[in-house]
């Protein structure tokens, strides 16, 4: 099954030359740097992290500039260059990234995202505004999906998002991945699989939007009974402190041991569970003198939750800040 192109334009590595006498039409270089956003979209997808995605893109941009002038003009698509190289070091960060979350303390969850209009006051409204601002918010960057993107081999993963969500031919995948188009046709096959295992059947916005809401509801109330009611039997939860705060170090599974959970969680008079937009899904941010100190994503289907991921982790709740 294969998902939309997201970000503006289709990115192709070798797009056909433009007006009717098909003259070249080689970007200036504004338009260089203006491929950042469609790069900020590309990495946060493959790797699941804003501030990762920021340093594959500053690493990427670096290496253009650092280019010799005469090279730089010698790329015929500067676009397809950044691509491929924003690819390549996403490909390498992935492969690190499974080393070092090994170590990570407790369980790792993407970075949630919140929707533009929903930033906390305070943040800037200029053209340097954080990336999130940047990044389309659709499907493939639901937390749902972008758990199972995290059960992928860095190969898959990279050949998927590349080929299934971004509609780059197989030819072009394998130039970034290093492997022939018949491998990349492969792995994202694989890949293909493991998405249409694990996806169930989207409920309306609507109504997702309302379970939440009573969720909400229930959890302020300590309603064990009212929370089981709107939790699938299998339901599990997660929660991502990095070691930095107080989470839970495995997930909570179970519709009875996660009301129970999040009913003994003590809300201290001054925090405010608010319903919010968590990666362009209805979700819920906790709110105390005006720092958001958690963000919760839901899976749901069939107007049960199947999963809820909380992240709590600080370092990850950065463009839920005011600056």
């Amino acid at each position: 099954m294969t998902t939309a192109s997201t970000a503006p334009g289709d990115g192709r590595l070798d797009p056909s030359p433009g007006g009717a006498s098909g003259e070249d039409r080689r970007p200036v270089p504004d338009e260089v740097t203006g491929e950042r956003r469609r790069l900020i979209n590309l990495a946060y997808r493959m790797l699941g992290s804003l501030a990762e995605a920021e340093d594959v893109v500053q690493e990427t941009y670096a290496r253009w500039y650092a280019l010799p002038r005469s090279q730089r003009e010698a790329v015929a698509s500067p676009g397809g260059w950044l691509t491929k190289v924003a690819g390549r070091v996403c490909l390498d960060v992935l492969r690190s990234a499974r080393v070092r979350r090994e170590r990570y303390v407790g369980e790792w969850v993407p970075e949630p995202l919140p929707a533009r209009a929903e930033w906390p006051a305070g943040a800037a409204d200029d053209g340097t505004a954080d990336p999130a601002d940047r990044v389309t918010l659709d499907e493939s960057v639901g937390m749902a999906f972008l758990v199972v993107l995290e059960s992928m081999t860095p190969a898959e993963r990279v050949a998927f998002v590349l080929h299934d969500v971004f509609r780059y031919p197989f030819g072009e995948v394998a130039d970034i991945v290093g492997r022939t188009p018949a491998a990349c046709r492969q792995l994202a096959s694989s890949a293909r699989r493991r998405v249409g295992a694990s996806r169930a059947p989207l409920s309306p916005t609507a109504q997702r939007a309302r379970v939440v809401r009573e969720f909400k509801q229930a959890w302020e109330a300590k309603d064990i009974r009212a929370l089981i009611g709107l939790l699938d039997p299998g339901a599990v939860a997660v929660g991502d402190g990095g070691g930095l705060v107080t989470a839970a170090l495995r997930p909570i599974e179970g519709a009875g041991a996660v009301a129970r959970f999040f009913a003994a969680r003590t809300l201290p008079g001054r925090l405010a569970i608010r319903e919010c937009t968590v990666n362009g899904q209805p979700g819920l941010a906790a709110h105390l003198d005006g720092a958001v100190l958690s963000v919760y994503a839901f899976d749901i289907a069939d107007g049960r939750i199947r999963r809820i991921w909380a992240v709590l982790n600080p370092e990850k709740l950065r463009p839920w800040k005011p600056r």
